[in-house]
Protein backbone atom coordinates (compact mmCIF):
# COMPACT_ATOMS: atom_id res chain seq x y z
CA UNK A 1 0.00 0.00 0.00
CA UNK A 2 2.77 2.61 0.67
CA UNK A 3 4.52 1.40 -2.70
CA UNK A 4 1.59 2.34 -4.37
CA UNK A 5 1.08 5.67 -2.63
CA UNK A 6 4.86 6.46 -3.35
CA UNK A 7 4.40 5.88 -7.22
CA UNK A 8 1.34 7.82 -7.02
CA UNK A 9 2.79 10.58 -5.68
CA UNK A 10 5.90 10.31 -7.61
CA UNK A 11 3.31 10.62 -10.79
CA UNK A 12 1.67 13.53 -9.33
CA UNK A 13 4.97 15.37 -8.85
CA UNK A 14 6.42 14.35 -12.40
CA UNK A 15 3.07 16.49 -13.77
CA UNK A 16 3.75 19.13 -11.96
CA UNK A 17 6.73 19.39 -14.03
CA UNK A 18 5.79 18.85 -17.13
CA UNK A 19 5.49 22.32 -19.04
CA UNK A 20 2.08 23.92 -19.80
CA UNK A 21 0.02 26.69 -18.64
CA UNK A 22 -0.81 25.23 -15.46
CA UNK A 23 2.62 24.74 -14.36
CA UNK A 24 4.21 27.95 -15.47
CA UNK A 25 1.84 29.57 -12.54
CA UNK A 26 2.93 27.61 -10.22
CA UNK A 27 6.65 28.07 -11.16
CA UNK A 28 5.54 32.16 -11.08
CA UNK A 29 3.55 31.10 -7.28
CA UNK A 30 6.35 29.40 -6.29
CA UNK A 31 8.99 32.22 -7.13
CA UNK A 32 7.18 34.85 -5.37
CA UNK A 33 6.22 32.65 -2.08
CA UNK A 34 9.55 30.63 -1.97
CA UNK A 35 6.98 27.27 -1.16
CA UNK A 36 7.42 24.45 -3.70
CA UNK A 37 4.89 23.64 -6.67
CA UNK A 38 4.52 20.81 -4.87
CA UNK A 39 2.80 21.99 -1.77
CA UNK A 40 1.01 24.92 -3.85
CA UNK A 41 -0.93 22.25 -5.89
CA UNK A 42 -1.89 20.43 -2.72
CA UNK A 43 -3.02 23.58 -1.26
CA UNK A 44 -5.50 24.21 -3.93
CA UNK A 45 -6.67 20.47 -4.21
CA UNK A 46 -7.53 20.72 -0.45
CA UNK A 47 -9.02 24.33 -1.19
CA UNK A 48 -11.00 23.15 -3.77
CA UNK A 49 -12.18 20.01 -2.00
CA UNK A 50 -13.28 22.21 1.38
CA UNK A 51 -15.12 24.40 -1.28
CA UNK A 52 -16.75 21.33 -2.95
CA UNK A 53 -18.11 20.25 0.68
CA UNK A 54 -18.79 23.54 2.32
CA UNK A 55 -19.02 25.78 -0.26
CA UNK A 56 -21.59 28.12 -2.14
CA UNK A 57 -21.89 27.26 -6.07
CA UNK A 58 -20.14 23.75 -5.42
CA UNK A 59 -22.98 22.34 -8.38
CA UNK A 60 -21.16 24.65 -11.04
CA UNK A 61 -17.75 23.94 -10.14
CA UNK A 62 -17.74 20.82 -9.95
CA UNK A 63 -20.18 20.40 -13.48
CA UNK A 64 -17.43 22.66 -15.03
CA UNK A 65 -14.56 20.87 -13.92
CA UNK A 66 -16.14 17.82 -15.61
CA UNK A 67 -16.84 18.93 -18.60
CA UNK A 68 -14.82 22.49 -19.36
CA UNK A 69 -11.57 20.26 -19.70
CA UNK A 70 -13.01 17.15 -21.66
CA UNK A 71 -14.41 19.32 -23.74
CA UNK A 72 -11.32 21.32 -24.80
CA UNK A 73 -9.58 17.71 -24.84
CA UNK A 74 -12.20 16.61 -27.02
CA UNK A 75 -11.72 19.64 -29.25
CA UNK A 76 -8.13 19.18 -29.72
CA UNK A 77 -8.79 15.54 -30.52
CA UNK A 78 -11.08 16.03 -33.44
CA UNK A 79 -8.23 18.32 -34.41
CA UNK A 80 -5.57 15.85 -34.48
CA UNK A 81 -5.09 13.07 -36.76
CA UNK A 82 -4.96 10.37 -34.18
CA UNK A 83 -7.56 7.62 -33.83
CA UNK A 84 -7.07 6.80 -30.66
CA UNK A 85 -7.67 10.07 -28.56
CA UNK A 86 -11.02 10.66 -30.41
CA UNK A 87 -11.77 6.93 -28.71
CA UNK A 88 -10.75 7.71 -25.58
CA UNK A 89 -13.07 10.87 -25.13
CA UNK A 90 -15.80 9.52 -26.76
CA UNK A 91 -16.16 7.09 -24.15
CA UNK A 92 -15.41 9.51 -21.70
CA UNK A 93 -18.99 11.22 -22.71
CA UNK A 94 -20.48 8.01 -23.20
CA UNK A 95 -19.96 7.42 -19.68
CA UNK A 96 -20.57 11.05 -18.41
CA UNK A 97 -23.96 10.47 -20.69
CA UNK A 98 -24.81 7.67 -18.40
CA UNK A 99 -23.85 9.28 -15.22
CA UNK A 100 -25.81 12.63 -16.03
CA UNK A 101 -29.16 10.35 -16.98
CA UNK A 102 -28.61 8.82 -13.48
CA UNK A 103 -27.90 11.49 -11.57
CA UNK A 104 -30.97 13.04 -12.82
CA UNK A 105 -33.15 10.75 -11.14
CA UNK A 106 -31.41 10.72 -8.00
CA UNK A 107 -30.18 14.15 -7.89
CA UNK A 108 -32.59 15.41 -5.47
CA UNK A 109 -31.88 12.53 -2.59
CA UNK A 110 -27.59 12.72 -3.54
CA UNK A 111 -27.35 16.65 -3.05
CA UNK A 112 -28.33 16.79 0.60
CA UNK A 113 -25.55 14.58 1.38
CA UNK A 114 -22.33 16.67 2.64
CA UNK A 115 -19.78 15.39 -0.04
CA UNK A 116 -21.67 14.39 -2.83
CA UNK A 117 -20.10 17.60 -4.81
CA UNK A 118 -17.08 16.84 -3.82
CA UNK A 119 -17.38 12.31 -4.43
CA UNK A 120 -18.66 13.64 -7.95
CA UNK A 121 -16.00 15.52 -8.73
CA UNK A 122 -13.56 13.05 -7.94
CA UNK A 123 -15.54 10.40 -10.04
CA UNK A 124 -15.26 12.49 -13.36
CA UNK A 125 -11.67 13.38 -12.41
CA UNK A 126 -11.07 9.59 -12.78
CA UNK A 127 -13.05 9.25 -15.62
CA UNK A 128 -11.10 11.70 -17.45
CA UNK A 129 -7.49 10.99 -16.38
CA UNK A 130 -4.92 9.73 -18.41
CA UNK A 131 -3.85 6.74 -16.51
CA UNK A 132 -4.53 2.75 -17.77
CA UNK A 133 -6.99 2.43 -14.79
CA UNK A 134 -9.25 4.99 -16.23
CA UNK A 135 -12.93 5.46 -15.15
CA UNK A 136 -14.45 5.93 -18.66
CA UNK A 137 -12.73 3.06 -19.91
CA UNK A 138 -13.16 0.87 -16.97
CA UNK A 139 -17.16 1.66 -16.95
CA UNK A 140 -17.62 1.48 -20.63
CA UNK A 141 -15.87 -2.05 -20.80
CA UNK A 142 -17.59 -3.46 -17.49
CA UNK A 143 -20.62 -2.06 -17.52
CA UNK A 144 -21.69 -0.58 -20.50
CA UNK A 145 -20.34 -2.70 -23.47
CA UNK A 146 -21.56 -5.51 -22.04
CA UNK A 147 -25.25 -4.13 -21.83
CA UNK A 148 -25.07 -2.76 -25.40
CA UNK A 149 -23.84 -5.87 -26.86
CA UNK A 150 -26.22 -7.86 -25.04
CA UNK A 151 -29.58 -6.03 -25.91
CA UNK A 152 -28.09 -3.93 -28.86
CA UNK A 153 -30.90 -5.97 -31.60
CA UNK A 154 -33.81 -4.40 -29.26
CA UNK A 155 -32.00 -1.24 -29.04
CA UNK A 156 -31.50 -0.81 -32.56
CA UNK A 157 -35.34 -1.63 -32.78
CA UNK A 158 -36.62 0.82 -30.65
CA UNK A 159 -34.45 3.72 -32.17
CA UNK A 160 -35.29 2.50 -35.40
CA UNK A 161 -38.98 3.15 -34.18
CA UNK A 162 -38.05 6.27 -32.66
CA UNK A 163 -36.34 7.63 -35.70
CA UNK A 164 -39.82 6.73 -37.77
CA UNK A 165 -41.78 8.72 -35.41
CA UNK A 166 -39.50 11.57 -35.56
CA UNK A 167 -39.14 11.52 -39.59
CA UNK A 168 -43.34 11.66 -39.28
CA UNK A 169 -43.72 14.40 -37.26
CA UNK A 170 -40.98 16.18 -38.86
CA UNK A 171 -43.10 15.81 -42.22
CA UNK A 172 -46.06 16.61 -40.37
CA UNK A 173 -44.62 19.78 -38.91
CA UNK A 174 -43.66 20.64 -42.13
CA UNK A 175 -47.20 19.97 -43.82
CA UNK A 176 -48.61 22.33 -41.27
CA UNK A 177 -45.75 24.89 -41.31
CA UNK A 178 -46.79 25.07 -45.42
CA UNK A 179 -50.24 25.16 -44.78
CA UNK A 180 -49.84 28.22 -42.56
CA UNK A 181 -48.22 30.12 -44.82
CA UNK A 182 -50.37 29.29 -47.91
CA UNK A 183 -53.37 30.18 -45.78
CA UNK A 184 -51.48 33.99 -45.12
Amino acid sequence: MASNFEYYKDQAVKILYQKNKLTDLLVQIEQKTQVKREYVALGGVVLLSLYLVFGYGAQLICNAIGFVYPAYCSIKALESSKKEDDTRWLTYWVVFALFSVCEFFSDLLLSWFPFYWLAKCMFLVWCFLPVSWNGSDTIYNRVIRPAFMKHQKEIDNVMSKVTDKVNQLADTASKVAEDAVKGE
